[in-house]
């Protein structure tokens, strides 16, 4: 099994967005070193005194100079706020910064009707999935020059490495997102911390549906992957007890107190107590929106989970209160796992 990464950049606290970013280029080169496939950023608005991965493209570009080898990539660029011509040439110039490894991971979200404003996105379009279908689509042709000499976009180029294009991602919580990477003939990433019981019908609905691109950068049978929000930590009752801040974080995120990460005392405490470990086997019908153990309970835990939508990569999301049990968890894991150092 192959491993990536998606980093949130917390803000720790007291601590600014220079704190953060220069975490995780900590994290992003760990992650080169221990093996991982691919490091990814997210992008979040209006709460950047706690979560500073506002802008991946930035982020990005400051990264291919932090690292040599490992795939850089977005988790994902919210592409209802953008043009997909500015989305293409920003990932064209990455490509140029980091040749050859550079992933345009495309989503959607809305923020708060704030942010949202702010960025003059239309919160309400007349078809939804049309729109983002059309959009990830128009990124593609940007991005490997792929409109007809008819096109009005035929004479737009955009900045090149020489070496392989970036490869478009399309990345979702929802059946209808697979039902767009499939209809595009794309990869596509579910993600299974945000909501892990449409996990298994969204990953068959991509294969179900799936259909050979007829897209330059796209591909000819189903590539999927997974991403998990999951803490590894030396025993299964001190990950169970670093996961408590995970379970905390979605307890306070129900109540509208979004990006807000406590202490592991603060999420104890909150949640009346350690959580349990998560068990060696998880039920058939059970995906849990966390998951924590030590490296041999989490190697086989994300071994069960991969098995049951067919993927061969899974993607790491955490909420760690404190950066260094974030960095040990993902060493442990990676030893668990058995991915080979560069």
């Amino acid at each position: 099994m192959d491993l990536s990464v998606v980093d949130l950049s917390p803000v720790p606290d007291d601590g600014t967005a220079a704190d953060a970013y220069e975490n995780t280029v900590e994290a992003a080169q760990q992650a080169e070193r221990l093996g991982y496939e691919r490091f990814w950023v997210a992008e979040h608005h209006g709460m950047a005194d706690r979560i500073a991965g506002t802008t991946p493209e930035v982020l990005l570009g400051h990264l291919a100079a932090e690292t040599d080898a490992i795939r850089l990539g977005s988790g994902a660029v919210l592409l209802n706020h953008y043009s997909p011509f500015k989305v293409a040439e920003q990932f064209g110039a990455l490509d140029a910064l980091a040749p050859g490894r550079v992933d345009a991971g495309l989503g959607r979200a809305n923020g708060s009707p704030a942010a949202d404003s702010a960025l003059g996105t239309e919160r309400h379009v007349q078809n939804p999935d049309e729109d983002h279908a059309e959009k990830v689509e128009a990124v593609v042709n940007h991005l490997y020059d792929d409109y007809p000499d008819e096109h009005a976009y035929s004479d737009l180029t955009i900045p090149r490495s020489g070496e392989a294009t970036p490869a478009p991602w399309v990345l979702g919580s929802s059946p209808a997102s697979a039902a767009i990477a499939a209809e595009l003939g794309l990869p596509f990433c579910f993600a299974a911390f945000i909501r892990p019981q449409f996990a298994e019908h969204s990953v068959e609905t991509y294969r179900e549906q799936f259909q050979p691109s007829r897209l330059a950068g796209g591909v000819d049978d189903p590539e999927a992957m997974v991403a998990v929000n999951a803490v590894c930590a030396e025993t299964d009752e001190e990950a169970a007890r670093q996961r408590a801040v995970a379970e905390a974080s979605y307890r306070r995120m129900k109540r509208g107190e979004v990006g807000t990460t406590p202490s592991v005392e603060e999420a104890v405490d909150e949640l009346g107590g350690v959580p349990e470990p998560t068990p060696a086997t998880l039920d058939a019908d059970e995906w849990p929106r966390a998951i924590s153990g030590s490296p041999d309970t989490l190697d086989g835990l994300l071994a069960q989970l991969a098995d049951r939508v067919g993927v061969e990569e899974v993607m790491i999301q955490h909420v760690v209160a404190d950066h260094e049990d974030a960095l040990r968890s993902h060493e442990l894991l990676a030893s668990g796992v058995g991915i080979t150092p560069r």
